[in-house]
């Protein structure tokens, strides 16, 4: 999978992908976040609409980048999660952690 990143003003990087974030994909995000954080982008927004499977990996790697933003002064959101990623975060009570929210735009619109 391909992770996409979309800047939004100086400090906000939108970040997409399509597929399943598992074990495979799961160091592209990584990369893909890092990359946004190294640029002075330390707000990041998880655009989930496209991802149809999350596994624990994905989830390891979200917490990951997570910790990563938030060392380096900002933060990790996420917005639009399918039905199936809605389940596995409330499953394992990462939707505590992870607040979701209905679009890239309204993550960080506060």
């Amino acid at each position: 999978m391909k992770f996409e990143t979309s800047p939004i003003g100086d400090t906000i990087a939108a970040i997409r992908g399509a597929g399943r974030l598992n074990m495979v994909s799961a160091s592209a995000l990584r990369e893909t976040v890092s990359e946004a954080l190294s640029t002075g982008r330390t707000r990041i927004v998880v655009d989930f609409s496209g991802i149809d499977f999350v596994d624990s990996s994905g989830l390891g790697a979200l917490i990951g980048c997570l910790k990563s933003a938030r060392q380096a002064g900002g933060d990790l959101r996420i917005a639009q999660p399918t039905a199936q990623v809605t389940m596995v975060l409330q499953l394992s009570n990462l939707d505590r952690v992870l607040k979701s929210y209905n679009s890239t735009e309204e993550a960080y619109g506060e």
